[in-house]
């Protein structure tokens, strides 16, 4: 018996061991992005990589640094396009005793539609719509199995910018076009203007935050903030246009639906509160059995009884049904767009963010000096978290 008891304290022993890990890549972190974010990509866990991308270089285009972002999200990109293979820890990451947020973090489908977004609008920038093109469909794609089909691939401004680049390459946009229009049913979206030289991409408010909810944590949520800001204003010479949201990432984030693996963390949790029920019933039933009997035999039946309950709880510890609340949290909520024409050369443009009144907030007022080439479209990106003035 003793022989027995011995095992079974091993075997939990083992099991508890197994869910303990102890802290890698300790990076102490500053505040500050743009150099937190290359410091957790170069010496951070190789599981976080992908996060670190894409919050540097949203960070990174808010300052203007769009050499630095292109990189990262070409990376960023590879890896989620399994460029560089299949990640065995997301198949380890189903297993009972394996955390979710082991795998390698990709985002949630909004998250992988925004880093295709905001690569698009860098090509662009770059004089190559065509590419450009490839990202704005991209990140429909990446929409394309919410659990409602009404909420899928229903992102409204990738399929504009969509069908404008194929215009502007001389192709027919109109269907893209007619699916922004359909996906944005209270949007007012212009028919495409090919005389529109300057394209500007504006962002404003919080976006979605991830945090988990359950008896063990296991059912990931969608946090969202309410934003003071619903609109924003550009003028330049005499241009002064009103731009409204196009996209609501909030939105895009909590209409989602079910995952796959959601199933699998509620799989994991029944397993984890069985194993825990079973455990007790057999500790406090086998216990009590040797406790008040004097027959020699039945006091080992009732300690082999407590033992597997002992050997139950520990397995019960062990399994790990956490979500994964890993999250890309420097999102914006509302993507704008405008089009406007303005002759080559150099122009002064203010960006103001406006409340529910149309009060613009100082603070948050962009000053830009634009520079238009006369031979090709110029991509303007601007947030109310970019620094300014900004010469672009």
């Amino acid at each position: 018996m003793r022989s027995l008891w011995k095992t079974g304290v091993l075997i939990v022993l083992v099991s508890l061991a197994g869910c303990a890990t102890t802290p890698k890549h300790q990076v102490p972190l500053t505040g500050n992005i743009l150099v937190d974010g290359p410091n957790m990509i170069a010496e951070g866990p190789p599981k976080d990589k992908v996060l670190w991308q894409y919050r540097t270089a949203a960070a990174a285009m808010r300052q203007g640094q769009f050499d630095v972002a292109k990189p990262l999200l070409d990376d960023a990109l590879l890896t989620l396009q399994g460029i560089y293979g299949k990640d065995a820890e997301a198949r380890k990451a189903r297993g009972y005793f394996s955390k979710e947020a082991r795998k390698t973090f990709l985002g949630e489908p909004y998250e992988r539609a925004m880093a295709y977004f905001y690569r698009g609008v860098i090509y662009w920038m770059d004089g190559e719509p065509d590419n450009a093109r490839a990202c704005f469909r991209s990140a429909e794609f990446e929409d394309s199995d919410a659990e409602q089909a009404e909420y899928a691939g229903d992102w409204v401004l990738p399929e504009y910018l969509d069908g404008l680049a194929s215009t502007k390459l001389g192709n027919d946009g109109a269907d893209a076009l007619k699916r922004a229009r359909a996906n944005g049913k209270n949007i007012n979206l212009p028919d495409y203007n090919l005389k529109a030289n300057v394209l500007f991409i504006v962002e404003f408010g919080p976006g979605p935050l991830k945090y988990a909810t359950g008896e063990y944590g296991e059912e990931l949520r969608i946090r969202t903030r309410p934003s003071p800001l619903v609109s924003a204003r550009i003028k330049t010479g005499t241009i002064d246009l009103a731009v409204a949201p196009c996209d609501d990432v909030n939105f895009q984030a909590t209409t989602r639906g079910g995952r796959v693996m959601d199933h699998v963390l509620g799989n994991k949790a029944a397993f984890k509160s069985a194993t825990s029920t079973a455990g007790d019933v057999a500790l406090i039933g086998g216990l009590t059995t040797a406790a008040v009997s004097n027959n020699r035999t039945t006091q080992t039946v009732g300690l082999g009884i407590a033992l597997a309950g002992l050997i139950s709880k520990g397995i019960s510890a062990a399994t790990t049904p956490e979500a994964d609340t890993r999250t890309w949290d420097n999102l914006p909520q509302f993507i704008s767009f405008a089009a406007v024409r303005l002759p080559p050369g150099e122009h002064s443009v203010t960006v103001e963010f406006l409340d529910a009144a149309g009060r613009a907030d100082a603070k948050l007022t962009k000053n830009l000096t634009v520079n238009i080439a006369p031979d090709r479209d110029k991509v303007v990106f601007v947030s109310d978290t970019s620094t300014t003035p900004q010469k672009l």
